[in-house]
């Protein structure tokens, strides 16, 4: 299927948070160890051109974080409302931010999935992604939910 004729893909505005975390919870990419409203402020400080959202004349139903540091690129928070997938959005969102990210002269883009998220694979395989042979690490600076941290402490 092709994307409907009246999708825009434009940079985030601020008046779009409500629509944007409503789409980030209809698509499970909420978790409390990310606060959706503080992550939003923080790319906002960072290439907030970087940060795009696709409306069907005014439904949200898409978003991508790019970010560039100079090495590699990253991808975040892609989002297309289920209503609205399998119909070229993802694809269409995925190629406008890698435009902006070439522009800026990234060599390579990195992207994260959770390994359960098997559709999700498959779409970044299809869109010309392979899988590195790098194991992931992370570590929280700042912790966003402290009951989160709290848990932790208690296991």
């Amino acid at each position: 299927m092709t994307i409907p004729v009246k999708i825009k893909i434009r940079a985030f505005r601020p008046n779009d948070e409500k629509d944007v975390i409503q789409l980030w919870k209809e698509c499970g990419l909420v978790f409390p160890q990310n606060d959706p409203r503080k992550d939003i402020r923080r790319k906002l400080k960072v290439q907030a051109d970087l940060f795009l959202v696709a409306v069907y004349g005014k439904i949200m139903i898409g978003t991508v974080m790019g970010g560039y540091e100079g090495h590699r690129g990253w991808i975040n928070y892609l989002a297309v409302s289920p209503n609205f997938q399998r119909k070229g959005v993802g694809r269409s969102l995925m190629g406008e931010i890698e435009k902006l990210l070439k522009k800026v002269g990234c060599p390579k883009i990195n992207l994260q999935v959770r390994e359960s998220n098997k559709t999700v694979m498959r779409f970044y395989e299809k869109s010309g992604y392979v899988q590195d042979k790098v194991a992931s690490f992370g570590k929280r600076l700042v912790v966003d939910d402290h009951s989160v941290k709290n848990r932790k402490k208690a296991q």
